[in-house]
């Protein structure tokens, strides 16, 4: 079931949330040893939040949820960003970030945390610290990355939605990958606090993975909303997300099948937009080839390279003060410290440079929409998943895996970049057995649309009976 299910048989009481939290452990302990999707387990103490008479009386009381290693901060658990040193420091969280707050306000009981690759980086799951996560479709497959672990655990069945991360597709390829529901929100949604105010800057964003379009509204509904000292915020919906969980207008969308930048796209990929293309315009939509020029601009990718290697450089910086002494080469991954090291070479001035060229990026993808259009259908990726290792990296060449990543996030980094929320559906699987996502793109602040044409499209083409072989 999903959590709007869970949570339905826990308010008439057909089981209780300890209940629900042993059935989940139980799959944890039959499954994740195939999977390592769950490298951070709080199993205990999971069951005695879902046995305190105080737990929260929120929409999703009792159900068993898991939190991504990064970001999410669960107060009093380990945190480790996918890094060795800060789980050799013991490091443990002081306080709940915002977001963890709102998800404990609404009852999910926390069962530990997730696998995802070091800092984030990656479009693969495969950190140093606790090794690759796999794919519950085919075991010698990523499940995708950052939110990797999360996608796994979903996809497999341990949970029925998980925490999950996005600053260049990393909710939207996992999801793509593991043949699930993955939005990510509009910059300024969901809040970093108190911890942060924005992550990579504006480029990432909070939210799930699931099984369910509702339950991906249901969970927004508890977890957005602006909180003190937040930078910006997002605008404030109409109505609750959840309202929206229907079909709505018909849609003037393009079409993007094409590679950015004249990247190759896998036919299964381009196959995966087309069919939702198809099923959208025999409902009444119209779907016509286009989509905004800026997005075959190569100047923005050089801008968000620079803007997340500072990050990275910033990150280390600031975990070294954690643990009390300055990071080295010794303690971080190749590529990790080479994007730190790339960073101590940009001047304040070609930072600067680099957010300019962001922001000009997308006052020009936003010409595309206030020309007419609604949506964006796209591939969510221009590849399958890889195989475990496939962008694996080394000392000689670190660069090498970023540069191999790039087809992974060629359509999801560019909204990324632009703040615009999108959203990958389960539309497609090969002919072997592999999903494959189509991302919808929506105006600045409208998620309202992509719910209601991800509702559509799990009624056109259903999903919800699809489960992996593992």
């Amino acid at each position: 079931m999903d959590a709007t299910g869970q949570a339905d048989l826990v308010r008439r009481g057909d089981v209780s949330p300890t209940e629900l939290v042993d059935a989940a452990i139980a799959q944890i302990e039959a499954l994740d040893p195939k999977l390592n999707a769950v490298v951070i387990p709080t199993l205990e103490k999971a069951r005695r939040q879902a046995a305190d008479p105080d737990l929260a009386d929120g929409p999703f009381r009792g159900v068993p949820f898991l939190l991504k290693d990064l970001g999410g901060q669960s107060q009093g658990d380990p945190f480790y960003g996918g890094l060795k040193f800060l789980k050799d420091a013991g490091w443990i969280e002081p306080e709940d970030s915002y977001f963890t707050a709102k998800l404990r306000a609404a009852g999910f009981c926390f069962l530990g945390r997730t696998n995802t690759p070091e800092l984030g980086l990656m479009p693969v799951t495969e950190p140093a610290i606790f090794g690759p996560s796999r794919n519950p479709w085919n075991l010698g497959h990523s499940p995708g990355g950052s939110s990797g672990g999360s996608a796994a655990a979903v996809a497999a069945g341990i949970v029925s939605v998980a925490h999950a991360s996005d600053g260049g597709g990393s909710i939207r390829i996992p999801a793509s990958h593991c043949g699930l529901v993955g939005l990510k929100p509009t910059r300024g949604r969901n809040s970093f606090g108190p911890g942060a105010g924005e992550r990579w800057a504006g480029f990432s964003a909070e939210h799930i993975v699931s099984r369910s379009v509702r339950d991906t509204a249901a969970v927004l509904d508890a977890v957005s909303g602006r909180m003190p000292g937040d930078p910006y915020a997002a605008p404030a919906p109409a109505q609750k997300f959840a309202t929206f969980v229907r079909p709505g207008e018909r849609r003037r969308i393009g079409l993007m099948v094409s590679g950015p930048r004249a990247m190759e796209v896998h036919p299964e990929c381009v196959q995966a937009a087309e069919k939702a293309a198809r099923a959208l315009e025999a409902e009444g939509h119209t779907v016509e080839i286009s989509y905004p020029d800026a997005l075959d601009d190569p100047t923005a990718v050089s801008a968000y390279v620079t803007i997340v290697a500072s990050s990275v450089a910033f990150a280390l910086e600031a975990f070294g003060k954690k643990v009390g002494r300055a990071v080295t080469e010794n303690d971080v991954e190749p590529l990790t410290w080479a994007m730190a090291q790339a960073a101590g070479d940009y001047s304040a001035a070609k930072y600067l440079e680099a957010v300019d060229t962001v922001h000009r990026f997308g006052r020009k993808v936003a010409t595309w929409w206030e020309s007419g259009f609604d949506l964006l259908l796209t591939p969510t990726s221009a590849a399958l998943p890889p195989r475990i290792g496939e962008l694996a990296g080394s000392r000689e060449e670190p660069f090498a895996p970023f540069a191999k990543a790039a087809p992974y996030g060629a359509y999801t980094m560019n909204f990324n970049l632009t703040g615009q929320p999108g959203i990958s559906i389960p539309v497609h699987w090969t002919a072997d057995g592999l999903p494959v996502g189509a991302h919808v793109v929506a105006p600045y602040g409208r998620e309202d649309m992509l719910i209601e044409i991800a509702a559509e499209l799990e009624g056109l083409l259903p999903w919800a009976d699809r489960r992996p072989p593992s």
